[in-house]
């Protein structure tokens, strides 16, 4: 869909200025406060343009960096609200759909012109830039934000757009030089509800990233395969100067098979990689690996990150740095490694909360078995000797079915004692259907495991709270992809006093 006046827009949007006009355009983001429409409303407000939007269940980081750059944020939806504001566009989050009353009001009256947000990035930011994509089930959000960190250092000033709150660089959003690249996190989630395609098939990938694939999404895709054809879809639209940068070790991206069209780079720790990782390690204090470029050292690290997925995700991130800035061909010297020692990660991907003798307390975004499984892992090798406390809130659309229990019980028996939240918006399931909580729990307490399920997540607080002995070192993790309905800031503060 191409809109005459949205090209307009794109010059407004310009980031170094050219051709840049004085008319300011009134945007309005349904759903702001997720993390890829907030920051997509961070990078119109730093254009220039009248930023606000509309949620539900407002609740930090993100509300509180949209508040402190000047988007105004309404709480829920509402009809009068629009005809009130007369945006010049409305762009429409992948959450919303038919029955919403200001979709209804958009479909209704026509009066206001709208989109989704991956068109509305093609149309202003993306369609003349270098794109980095940076796509696969799990580490999107760390791997964009460690590209876009890596060409910073280098003396870039690429734009970026990371689906969360990155301490390096940081801020989530930035247009940047329009000469330089611009790395996005690539979702294969669907776009709006009137445009079921994955996001990233907007986002005109100059340098596409696999980082893995696995099931996932099945509110979307029917199977692996389905996944599968997607990420076929968009290898199809990286041009021939571009490049393909893909997990070389993950056999379910062998689907994308030979691309004649264009270039590809494999990362990984096997022997056929064009890029490999060897010799990790990895303690209480980071973890340290080195990269070869075929047979030749790139370099040697020691970071604060842990996990061999973080290990991969710089590697990943590293490689289409270095490929966005000598193009034609690969040369690891035109990128330096040692930044890597200084990068602070993202919120909420391991972020310690609190720390004492007796206990630890750590935040991860883990909503899928296998970055749940490959977190705990880490976990062990970090604090060895420590209980393991794991709590889980069942939330996002495919985590709160029974689709993937099984891989969630597996990946939370990693834990000693798991304790099982709440299942998000439960009544808009059927039993057979919806996440059995008990049922896992019953089944870690036959292996040995210290499990519970509870009917609300202050209850899980409450019981977390008082369900250790404080003469052992402990350490708590909390995994969801939402609030938890605010009890991990409640239960940090219970700690402090």
């Amino acid at each position: 869909m191409t809109f005459s006046w949205l090209l307009s827009l794109q010059r407004r949007l310009a980031p170094d200025g050219a051709n840049r006009q004085q008319k300011r355009v009134r945007i309005y983001f349904m759903g702001v406060c997720g993390t890829a429409m907030g920051n997509v409303a961070l990078l119109a407000r730093e254009a220039g343009h009248d930023v606000s939007g509309a949620d539900t269940g407002v609740y930090p980081p993100m509300s509180t960096v949209l508040a402190n750059s000047g988007i105004q944020v309404f709480e829920g939806y509402d009809p009068a609200r629009l005809e009130t504001l007369q945006p010049d566009l409305v762009v429409i989050g992948n959450a919303m759909s038919r029955g919403n009353p200001e979709v209804e009001w958009l479909l209704d009256t026509r009066q206001v012109r709208f989109t989704s947000l991956p068109s509305f990035l093609y149309e202003a930011v993306l369609e003349r830039r270098q794109n980095i994509v940076v796509c696969g089930t799990h580490g999107k959000t760390t791997t964009t934000a460690l590209a876009a960190f890596l060409l910073r250092e280098s003396g870039k000033d690429p734009g970026f757009l990371i689906g969360g709150v990155p301490l390096d660089p940081p801020t989530g959003s930035h247009l940047g030089k329009h000469a330089d690249p611009f790395v996005i996190e690539g979702d294969e989630y669907d776009s709006a509800f009137f445009d079921k395609r994955s996001k990233f098939i907007h986002y005109a990938p100059t340098i596409a990233v696999l980082n893995n694939l696995e099931f996932d999404h099945a509110d979307i895709f029917r199977d692996l395969a389905d996944v599968q054809r997607t990420f076929i879809h968009l290898s199809r639209i990286v041009p021939r100067r571009g490049w393909i940068v893909r997990n070389g070790d993950d056999a379910n991206l062998d689907c994308i098979g030979a691309t004649p069209w264009t270039r590809t780079l494999r990362v990984g720790t096997g022997e056929g990689n064009d890029i490999r990782i060897i010799g990790f390690s990895e303690d209480r204090n980071g973890s340290s690996f080195t990269l070869l470029a075929g047979d030749k050292t790139w370099g040697q690290v020691r970071w604060s990150l842990t996990g061999l997925f973080n290990v991969r995700n710089a590697a990943m991130a590293a490689t289409a740095a270095a490929l966005s800035l000598q193009p034609a061909e690969f040369n690891p010297s035109a990128l330096s490694l040692e930044p890597l020692a200084r990068f602070r990660a993202v919120k909420r991907r391991q972020e310690v909360l609190f720390e004492s003798e007796a206990v630890t307390v750590i935040e991860d975004f883990g909503h899928h078995p296998t970055a749940i499984a490959e977190t705990l892992k880490s976990l062990r090798n970090r604090y060895p000797g420590r209980t393991i406390h794991a709590a889980f809130e069942p939330r996002s659309n495919t985590a709160r079915t029974k689709t993937l229990q099984s891989g969630f019980l597996e990946a939370l028996a990693h834990a000693d004692s798991i304790h099982l939240g709440a299942v998000n918006r439960a009544t808009k399931l059927s039993a057979e259907e919806r996440f059995d909580a008990e049922g896992v729990a019953a089944s870690l307490r036959v292996r040995g495991k210290v499990a519970a399920s509870y009917g609300t997540n202050e209850d899980l607080r409450q019981a977390l709270a008082s369900g250790w002995t404080h003469n052992h070192p402990n350490l708590v993790v909390f995994f969801t992809n939402g609030s938890f309905d605010g009890i991990i800031p409640m239960f940090v503060q219970g700690l402090k006093s």
